[in-house]
């Protein structure tokens, strides 16, 4: 059964909405570009770009589109899921041509509100191995370290950042 659908979100520049099967172009000029990609995983080609977008995106409702207004294109992917009862996890992808303009965290905070104002969010978090194209939005946003992951093998270090709803209202 297909998750219920979320209320569209909507910032000064963006629709926040959930994916729809049209979508597949623009989340491609995304996950499929290395350099978004390149802390992730390689690169998608086009056809696992449109099973992503069906089974993950669409089916599962793991993720909402970021839709530039003027445009209507979609220009990021953002990864919204409850991970436990009244914890989300928060994640982006924005298309490269649209970097270091504030999209991501005009996008982030709109989903935060939601999840606190709305949904009753404990907590919401984010995760990345990339801290410096990352933790600077992550703070930001007024989230604070939680956790260090360090993966010996991949020689890599998980840096995980939260906002809990008790510290947010003393930031308001």
């Amino acid at each position: 059964m297909p998750p219920r659908a979320r209320e569209q979100l909507e910032t000064p520049r963006l629709i926040i909405r959930d994916f729809v099967p049209g979508d597949a172009a623009d989340l491609h000029e995304i996950l499929g570009d290395p350099e978004t990609m390149k802390y992730c995983e390689p690169a998608y080609d086009f056809e696992k770009t449109r099973r992503f977008l069906a089974s993950f995106c669409i089916a599962r409702g793991g993720a909402m589109a970021a839709v530039h207004k003027q445009s209507a294109k979609v220009i990021g992917y953002m990864l919204f899921n409850e991970t436990s009862p009244r914890e989300y996890e928060l994640g982006w992808f924005i298309n490269r041509r649209f970097w270091r303009q504030g999209y991501a965290f005009e996008a982030c905070q709109a989903l935060i509100d939601y999840a606190f104002n709305v949904l009753g969010a404990q907590k919401v978090f984010a995760e990345t191995v990339d801290p410096v194209g990352s933790i600077g939005l992550m703070q930001k946003l007024g989230m604070r370290p939680e956790e260090l992951q360090h993966d010996p093998l991949n020689k890599t270090t998980r840096y995980i950042y939260a906002l809990k709803n008790t510290e947010r209202e003393v930031l308001i």
